[in-house]
């Protein structure tokens, strides 16, 4: 039986969906679209680099805050309906290094993502920014069967199918921007504001984090949204522009 990680041969129709974030509730950016595509039955799969073991929220000890936030994450997928996997590359030690990189190809070319959403490239926090860039540097990895099977066991298939790469917007990016319609989610996605506000008590509130979509769906002619910049497309060709 193929792992949920894994795309089973032969069985791709849906879409399948991968975000990939530093730490648990860096996703709530994205919470609303993750949600949205679940209950389409498309494969939706959340991922973060580190356990975000440095949080000074619960207790010194890094192994329960490990935990803690384990269990955080094992909470927000199930409420959208996604599954999720952690890696262990050290929470504010990230290098943005080819050997993270390759662990990130490595899940690519199990999952086999058609989209990709993940941070800016320049957000302040460097785990952040190294997230975005070995995000990035492992599409093309993924593509290089001697790359991603180097030293295993078990080759794996290399994933060359075309991927949309989504990340946070910046100011300071000129990119295609798209917003994606979350009227029908807004309240799930305030949900998981909600669970995280418990635990770290910001001072922004779920009608706060609520406004903000609404502004965003405005720009786009809807109730609420979530915006992305493009970074890379495979688009077909059209016969007309409309």
């Amino acid at each position: 039986m193929a792992s949920p990680l894994t795309a089973s041969p032969g069985t791709i129709a849906a879409m399948r969906l991968l975000a990939v974030f530093a730490h648990p509730d860096d996703e709530l950016g994205c919470i609303g679209t993750l949600a949205k595509h679940a209950r389409r039955g498309d494969a939706v799969l959340l991922v973060w680099t580190t356990h975000g073991e440095l949080a000074s929220q619960f207790t010194e000890d890094e192994a329960s805050v490990r935990r803690i936030r384990q269990e955080h994450g094992a909470t927000i997928a199930k409420l959208i309906g996604a599954e999720h996997h952690f890696f262990d590359m050290g929470d504010s030690m990230l290098t943005g290094s080819r050997r993270e990189a390759l662990q990130l190809a490595r899940l690519y070319a199990r999952f086999q993502p058609d989209a990709i959403i993940t941070w800016g490239d320049d957000h302040p926090h460097p785990d952040h920014r190294m997230t975005a860039r070995i995000a990035f540097d492992a599409v093309t990895l993924a593509r290089i069967p001697k790359i991603i099977n180097h030293d295993l066991s078990e080759p794996l298939a290399p994933h060359r199918r075309p991927i949309h790469f989504y990340q946070y917007p910046s100011a300071a990016v000129q990119r295609p921007v798209v917003h994606v319609d979350i009227s029908q989610e807004i309240g799930l996605a305030c949900e998981a504001f909600a669970f995280y506000q418990r635990f770290y008590g910001w001072n922004h509130t779920p009608e706060e984090f609520k406004a903000v979509r609404t502004a965003l769906g405005r720009e786009a002619g809807v109730a609420c949204a979530e915006k992305f910049q493009l970074k890379q497309a495979f688009l077909p060709a059209r016969d007309y522009l409309f």
